[in-house]
This record gives C-alpha cells, structure tokens and sequence, in this order.
C-alpha cells in the first residue's frame, strides 16, 4: 500500500523506519492513551519482527511522524488504529486528512464500514472521528487496565461509507 495526497503519505512500514518505531513505541507520552504510560520496552529487532503485521508509517514531507494499521474484522469490515507520534504534527488538521486517507483507501478497496476504539479520555481523538462521520456506538466504562493497573474506559466508533466525511 502507498497512499498519497498533498505531501502526506501512507505506505508500509520497513526495516529502516524500525529505530523510529522503537523509539515512539517506548516513549510512554505517545503511548499513554494506548494504555502503556511507560512505553512498551520493546528493541529494534522485536519491532522488524513484527512489520509483517501490517504495521504503516505516515510521512510528512518524507519525515515519519506517525503511523497506523488495519485489519480484516470481518467480511466488509475494517478496525483502524492511529497516531500522530510526532507532537509538532498534531492540532494542524494532519490526522484527519490521514484518517481520509486511509479510509477512502479501505472503502474503494471491498470495506463498507471501518470500526474504531480509543481511550474515553481523548477528547481530540473523538472530535475528529465524530468530525469524519464516525458514530459513537458504545462506551465501555472500566473495561481494562492501563500497564499501571488503572482502570480504564474507551468508545466504539463506526463508520459506514455514506456518512463519510473526507478531507481530502
């Protein structure tokens, strides 16, 4: 997959961006809202193991500022995940485009809805999804635990294609 509009650009991840994988992954402020405020403690090699996953980079201008995945949930639906890792990227309308990106991608290739969660507490997060046409489907209050053993709560978002809002 290789994704482009203006100068941001979606495609899969490779060895060469592993280092810049490993250092977002363990660096517990971009992964505190995915439940690991300490980061994952994982190497380079662990991450190079796991890119046939499905793992995406997303480039700025080819800068790596962020990345996100899909996967087959069943059939017609996709569960998408995101971050913007590098903060002088986010609050600038980067996420949104990217999300557009990524989401108008699974629709024209067989998806007809793309499903989503994130931690009840990220408002940003949720303005956008909502601003792209997400609906809130549940809240899951308590639901697991962060790797400190707090509790914590997230939203299930779907998306059907005809109330898309692409930025594009």
């Amino acid at each position: 997959m290789n994704i482009q509009y203006e100068n941001l650009t979606i495609r899969q991840a490779e060895a060469a961006d592993a280092a810049q994988l490993t250092a977002w992954w363990n660096d517990g402020a971009v992964m505190a809202h995915a439940g690991f405020p300490n980061g994952l403690g994982t190497t380079e090699e662990e991450v190079i193991e796991g890119l046939e996953n499905g793992c995406m980079v997303i480039e700025e201008s080819d800068h790596l500022i962020g990345e996100c995945n899909y996967r087959k949930v069943s059939d017609g639906v996709a569960e998408i995940g995101i971050k913007i890792c590098e903060t002088d990227c986010q609050n600038r309308g980067v996420g949104r485009k990217v999300l557009s990106m990524l989401i108008g991608w699974l629709f024209r290739n067989g998806y007809s809805k793309v499903v989503l969660n994130t931690n009840l507490t990220n408002a940003r997060a949720q303005h956008v999804y909502e601003s792209l046409g997400f609906r809130k489907v549940r809240i899951n209050i308590d639901s697991w635990k962060d790797q400190l053993g707090r509790p914590q709560s997230s939203v299930d978002y779907e998306l059907v294609e005809k109330d898309f809002v692409n930025y594009m």
